[in-house]
């Protein structure tokens, strides 16, 4: 059975906030850098969401998998792209980025579908 990657995301983002009221001072500062880092620069917020969904898979963050392919997808990354940045993460990763790609194969269909 699939994890539900919407709810996953939904539950990340409850509890990060949680631990942003525990330790504000952390929490903001990581805050404050992925904003910087995922903003359109020399390259595009949409890249740089796939790039962090390519690390995601390739050091095994389930988290990271669900987080990076929604916001991937709401930068405008088509399945084609996704699939793509896939590929690259199983190239880095070898055999265990395989097994979370399956992650990410299911969070790309929940996230595209919605």
């Amino acid at each position: 059975m699939a994890a539900d990657y919407l709810k996953i995301y939904q539950d990340l983002n409850d509890k990060l906030a949680e631990l942003g009221r525990e330790i504000p001072g952390t929490m903001s500062g990581f805050a404050r850098m992925h904003k910087k880092a995922v903003e359109s620069g020399a390259l595009d917020s949409k890249t740089k969401e796939l790039m962090a969904l390519a690390v995601g898979i390739a050091v095994h963050c389930e988290g990271c998998i669900a987080y990076h392919t929604h916001d991937a997808v709401q930068a405008g990354a088509s399945r084609e792209e996704i699939l793509e940045t896939i590929g690259v993460a199983l190239m880095m990763g070898g055999g265990p980025a395989a097994m979370y790609a399956t992650y990410a194969m299911d969070a790309m269909a929940q996230n595209l579908a919605e």
